[in-house]
C-alpha cells in the first residue's frame, strides 16, 4: 500500500494517507516533487503521461513529478522519482519554489526544482508514453489547448518568473 506524506496549507508534515484517500479528497493535501529538466540550449523536457496513469493520462507534464512517501524526505523523493521516471541523477538539482495547488479532485503541495542535464534520458514506459525537449515559445503556444496538465499550466508562469529572476530564458 502506497502511503503519501500529508501536509498542512503551509507545507508542514501532519500525517499520512493512502493514494486512494488522497486522490478524490482535496481536503487531504499531499506532498509532491517536480523536477524541471533543461538541456544545454535551455529547452525544457516535457513528458507525455502514460495512458494508464490515474490522473491526467496522455497529457504533457513537467519533466519529473511524483509523490513524497510517508516518512520520506523531499530530497529522497526527488532522487527516487528522477531515477524512476527518466533514469537520471537529480543530485545537481536546485530548489526553485514551493506552492499549494488546490483542486476539485486533489490538493498538492509542490516542491519545485530545476536541473540542467546533458546526458541521456531513459523514460520509463510504465510512467511516460514519450518525451521531448521544448522551447519556452513552444510551451507558451500549447497553453490552453487542453494537452498540458492543469498543474503544469499553473506552474509554467512561476517557473518562467523564477528563471527570469536569475537572468535565464523561460
Amino acid at each position: 500500500m502506497e502511503l503519501f506524506q500529508l501536509v498542512d496549507r503551509g507545507g508542514s508534515v501532519i500525517g499520512e494517507a493512502t493514494r486512494e484517500q488522497c486522490h478524490g479528497n482535496p481536503r487531504l493535501i499531499h506532498l509532491v516533487v517536480h523536477l524541471h529538466v533543461f538541456d544545454a540550449e535551455g529547452r525544457l523536457y516535457l513528458q507525455r503521461r502514460a495512458a494508464s496513469k490515474d490522473t491526467n493520462p496522455g497529457l504533457w507534464d513537467t519533466s519529473v513529478g511524483g509523490h513524497v512517501h510517508a516518512g520520506e524526505t523531499v530530497a529522497a523523493a526527488l532522487a527516487r522519482e528522477a531515477r524512476e521516471e527518466l533514469g537520471i541523477d537529480a543530485g545537481g538539482a536546485a530548489f526553485l519554489f514551493d506552492y499549494l495547488c488546490e483542486g476539485a479532485f486533489e490538493s498538492e503541495y509542490a516542491h519545485c526544482f530545476e536541473l540542467r542535464w546533458t546526458g541521456p534520458v531513459a523514460p520509463d514506459p510504465a510512467e511516460i508514453e514519450t518525451g521531448r525537449f521544448s522551447s519556452g515559445a513552444e510551451i507558451d503556444s500549447l497553453l490552453g489547448a487542453g494537452i498540458l496538465t492543469p498543474l503544469f499550466e499553473r506552474e509554467w508562469p512561476m517557473l518562467k518568473a523564477a528563471r527570469a529572476a536569475r537572468g535565464e530564458a523561460g
